[in-house]
């Protein structure tokens, strides 16, 4: 009996983050081992990437843009490449909620004035409109911003965003605690903001990974793993869309790097590095041939048409039939 087929994009996250890490990133897409690139719209570096992106001509897949802040929120918990991830410090709620419940009005004319701001930036740089957008950290999806980010997208006609829904992350015990945390903090919101996406007209990935292989974390069996669990309840010879969320790269140098505050220490760290390694390594790719991953663009999944894939038990909406509540 033949198995599911996955059709998996792998993104390469924060092109413009700083030289070093726009280096790897390039060398990864070259490799064949990335086939999307997102491009953080305020990083240091976004020009130069964006240049690089304008001469290598349409060979290269940069589709989404990244708005770093959309407000102003607490850096909190360590990440497990020793990040720092939203705001969760010494227990405090992320400014971003805060301020949306107490001003809601303010907070989302502020969302949308910020993210219309780097959609028009993305633009210029690139000479059109993005067709995917996510947030930094997936700021996207917490509660108080996804409705306003999904409305922005659609007067702006993006189609096109995360879902960071990743299927049994709080299982993996590998994880950190704190990290741990975070991805299961992450999945629950992404869980609640599929109402606004879909009311919206946005789509996604049928399965995202990503939060329980990022940086040290990332193998050629962790992947595998990760592809497997979403495959769950799939049935022998469908096909499913995922995004396998990626931060190749070399280590940033400081002070060269980040969005005004200079690179994190995740950027700093061998971390990038590994997952460069491990996306370019012949292990990865003969791995996922041999589970029946078949690696493609966003554009090449635009190209379906209705009724192609059937979507597994887990998934919420599929890529390309958002359910328009």
């Amino acid at each position: 009996m033949s198995r599911p087929r996955v059709r998996l994009v792998v993104t390469a996250d924060d092109f413009g983050y700083c030289p070093r890490r726009d280096e790897g990133i390039v060398e990864a897409f070259l490799a064949g081992a990335v086939t999307s690139v997102s491009l953080l719209v305020n990083g240091a570096a976004t020009e130069s990437a964006a240049e690089l992106a304008r001469r290598s001509g349409p060979p290269w897949r940069l589709v989404a843009a990244r708005p770093r802040r959309l407000l102003p929120w607490q850096d909190g918990i360590p990440g497990g490449g020793g990040g720092r991830r939203r705001g969760f410090a010494s227990g405090a709620e992320p400014q971003l909620q805060k301020d949306a419940r107490e001003d809601p009005q303010s907070s989302a004319r502020r969302v949308r004035e910020e993210l219309e701001a780097q959609l028009s930036c993305f633009r210029e740089l690139l000479g059109r409109a993005p067709t995917h957008v996510d947030g930094h950290q997936h700021v996207h999806v917490l509660p108080g911003v996804c409705q306003v980010f999904a409305e922005a997208l659609q007067a702006y006609g993006v189609r096109f965003t995360r879902l960071p829904l990743e299927r049994g992350v709080g299982g993996c015990t590998w994880l950190e605690a704190p990290a741990r945390a975070f991805a299961c903090a992450v999945e629950r919101d992404a869980r609640a903001a599929v109402g606004a996406f879909s009311r919206h007209g946005l789509r996604w990935t049928d399965a995202f990974v990503g939060l329980s292989t990022c940086g040290r974390h990332m193998s050629a069996h962790r992947v595998s793993g990760a592809l497997a669990r979403v495959l769950e309840g799939t049935l022998a010879g469908h096909t499913l869309t995922a995004e396998l969320m990626a931060h190749p790269g070399y280590p940033s140098v400081p002070p060269t790097g980040g969005c005004g505050e200079g690179p994190d220490a995740f950027s700093c760290s061998w971390e990038r590095l590994h997952e460069l390694r491990v996306l370019t390594a012949p292990t990865l790719r003969t791995r996922l041939a041999q589970d029946g991953v078949q690696l493609c663009t966003l554009d090449d999944l635009d190209s379906k048409r209705p009724g192609e894939e059937v979507p597994c038990e887990a998934t919420l909406e599929p890529f390309l039939e958002p359910s328009l509540l």
